[in-house]
């Protein structure tokens, strides 16, 4: 059982990193390193097994991962496709397609590798390129899942401010539906916790006004809650920032101001909930974040969006070790 070592810690270390915080990017690839080193583990006990437990096992290490890499790239592609005629051809828009083709340009190099022989160098590329395509997938994955997990989590208990971000408006004054999703969230959220015979929270909208727009966002977010029949005097504005840590970091001090023990709850669209948990950590804003509904064809993209943002958050960790990655392809490569 000494093969499961390194499982079971990884797994006390993800369940304590859990406990302390859930809005850290660490719990994401300790839950990662959980699931790589069970995989490992099932490995070295494969020859104890029957064969009828034993191909199961090596069709999950290493057949799964596979054919869902080819079903990912595969879907990436046609989802690329689908926000180009959607949403156009704005470079962010064209990150899942992007990313569709990468996967099978990284495929096709390695299956073509062996046919087209080449130098010690050019084998020393080809590990090169595999290893910190798989170090960036793994990230990706442990991201993608941990980010999953946490936008399962529900508001419990008593909170004293819904803070809720903003976004761009359309024509520079009106509600698009991906800041009216954040919004309708939020009010459900003050809704829920006056039915259950809790005090009302105020709804604080957060957004300041952008050089193409006619007025502050947080400005036609109240407007749009009012509207929808929300108490304008449990209506606050935040109409100074322009980027999510200025979000954050603006509403913390209106909170503060009103009350130093205060509680929140912060809504922005699942595939940004936790990122923007990261950053609400960082800004020391006490709350969870909660991701409201985005239109399935917009997911992918805006969540690699994310991801991107996040790994260069951290580039010089991740440039260290992918330089690390290369330099181990070169040594590695060259002995062959």
């Amino acid at each position: 059982m000494i093969a499961f070592a390194p499982t079971a810690v990884f797994l006390l270390w993800f369940c304590w990193g859990v406990r302390q915080d859930r809005r850290q990017f660490r719990n994401a690839v300790l839950l990662g390193l959980t699931v790589l080193s069970l995989s490992f583990a099932l490995l070295t006990q494969v020859d104890r097994l029957p064969d009828s437990l034993a191909v199961p096992v090596y069709a999950l290490v290493f057949l799964v991962p596979v054919l869902a890499v080819v079903v990912l790239g595969g879907f990436l592609v046609v989802n690329g496709l689908t926000m180009v005629r959607t949403e156009g051809r704005r470079p962010a828009n064209l990150l899942s397609g992007l990313a569709g083709i990468g996967i099978f340009a990284v495929l096709a190099l390695v299956v073509t590798a062996d046919y087209l022989g080449g130098s010690k160098a050019y084998r020393s590329f080809i590990l090169a390129v595999v290893l910190i395509t798989g170090y960036v997938a793994f990230l990706f994955l442990c991201f993608l899942v941990y980010a999953f997990l946490y936008g399962r989590i529900r508001v419990r208990g008593d909170v004293d401010f819904v803070v809720m971000l903003g976004s761009g408006l359309i024509g520079g004054e009106r509600v698009p539906p991906l800041l009216a999703s954040r919004l309708r969230s939020g009010l459900r959220v003050q809704q829920r916790q006056i039915a259950r015979g809790g005090p009302a929270p105020v709804l604080l909208v957060s957004g300041g006004q952008g050089p193409d727009e006619k007025l502050p966002e947080a400005e036609a977010m109240g407007r749009w809650l009012v509207a929808e029949g929300a108490d304008p005097d449990l209506v606050r504005e935040e109409n100074r920032s322009r980027t999510t840590t200025e979000n954050l970091r603006f509403s913390r001090g209106l909170m503060e101001a009103a009350d130093e023990r205060y509680v929140c709850v912060v809504v922005t669209n699942n595939f940004h909930a936790f990122r923007a948990a990261m950053t609400a950590r960082k800004e020391g804003v006490r709350g969870q974040v909660i991701g409201s509904p985005t239109a399935a064809y917009f997911w992918p993209s805006a969540t690699i969006r994310e991801f991107v943002a996040v790994f260069w958050e951290h580039r010089i960790v991740n440039g260290a070790l992918c330089v690390l990655l290369a330099a181990l392809a070169v040594v590695v490569g060259m002995g062959w």
